[in-house]
């Protein structure tokens, strides 16, 4: 009976503290209605003060300076070049000798044209003769017309045997000339094609000239950079290694195909009297405005999105609360943002803890700068 009466006690003990468990549980409850709701999570944030500014941006690129034209010499004819009279970096002036073939065979040519011409002459002139005296005779009566007719047929052949002789002549004449290649500008050689001593095929360049005429400055620009360039911009171009000596100029010409491995538009800048200094093949810095325009700016941190579009975190300065504000982007970079439309001037704007936020949220400013420039 006593482990019995026992279990019977332990028992009760247990349900006489469930009891008292329970009672403060409905005290605490009864205590938490009449508590007053907890104040809303206030959350610290950085902030700038927005204000325009000029949407242009300069940009530099490096390129080269280039001739505006470069042509390649080659002889019209084939030969054995025998003389270069020309070499790399080397100036020319125009109707300058840069190179010879051999003579020889055009000499030849020439000497038997020539011998052939004056072969058709004797017989036009013997043609010419004939002519005259069966004409005399057709008018007193002494010959026939079959005869006249046949001088007058041997006359006209020998007047056009005559004319392909003289232009036989000429061929001959202009061929032994072409044995002459001469600059038809002055510039500078850049190149060199074949060596004296080779037989040479017409159009193989011999030589390469940069003309005097015009300088380029010659770039490889982004996509990017291209599309947004104003329509007839102002190139600013210094040498790289000496920014002092400057030139100015316009764009001449931009390839319409990108280049398939770079992906960039090759663009010439024809420039405006480049100085001397400014030598074929030189570095050079060129510099642009691009955009235009106004915009504001802000840090790049205090760019979020709201249904897929850009925006940024705006503060009420009267509630200290945050409202989500779509934005239109002009331009950014990894370490400012453009903003074309969506802000005013003046306006506070959220830039560190952007993720943390929610619409009506109160914020505490922890500091203020002003974004002008």
């Amino acid at each position: 009976m006593r482990p019995l009466t026992a279990s019977l006690h332990a028992a009760c003990r247990t349900i006489l503290r469930l009891r008292a468990c329970l009672g403060v549980l409905l005290l605490l409850s009864a205590c938490d209605d009449n508590a007053p709701p907890p104040a809303p999570e206030i959350r610290p944030v950085r902030i700038v003060t927005v204000a325009p500014r000029s949407g242009g941006d300069s940009v530099s690129i490096t390129g080269t300076v280039a001739a505006e034209t470069e042509v390649n010499l080659a002889f019209r004819i084939d030969g054995r070049m025998v003389e270069r009279l020309v070499n790399v970096g080397d100036r020319v002036s125009a109707g300058q000798v840069v190179a010879r073939l051999d003579r020889q065979n055009e000499e030849n040519s020439l000497r038997a044209a020539r011998a052939q011409l004056s072969a058709t002459r004797a017989q036009l002139t013997e043609a010419r003769n004939n002519y005259q005296r069966q004409r005399e005779l057709l008018q007193t009566g002494f010959t026939t017309r079959v005869r006249y007719d046949q001088a007058t047929q041997t006359l006209r052949s020998a007047e056009s045997a005559l004319d392909a002789a003289q232009a036989q002549a000429n061929i001959a004449e202009n061929r032994l000339g072409y044995t002459e290649l001469h600059a038809d500008a002055g510039g500078t050689v850049t190149a060199r094609g074949a060596e004296p001593g080779e037989v040479v095929q017409p159009g193989r360049m011999i030589v390469q000239i940069a003309r005097e005429e015009g300088r380029d400055a010659v770039f490889d620009v982004p996509p990017s950079m291209k599309d947004q360039a104003p329509a007839d911009p102002v190139i600013e171009v210094a040498l790289t290694m000496d920014p002092t000596v400057r030139a100015t100029g316009r764009v001449r010409e931009v390839s319409p195909r990108a280049d398939p491995a770079t992906g960039t538009f090759r663009v010439w800048v024809g420039l405006d009297a480049p100085p001397p200094a400014m030598r074929l093949g030189s570095t050079v810095t060129g510099r642009m405005e691009i955009g235009g325009g106004t915009a504001i700016e802000v840090p790049a941190s205090a760019l979020t999105r709201a249904q897929q579009q850009p925006a940024v975190w705006v503060v009420d300065p009267a509630t200290q609360t945050v409202a989500l504000r779509p934005v239109e982007v002009l331009r950014f970079d990894p370490a400012r943002v453009l903003i074309a439309q969506g802000l005013e001037t003046g306006e506070t704007v959220v830039t560190a803890g952007v993720q943390a936020l929610r619409p009506g949220q109160k914020v505490r400013l922890l500091g203020s700068v002003s974004a002008a420039r």
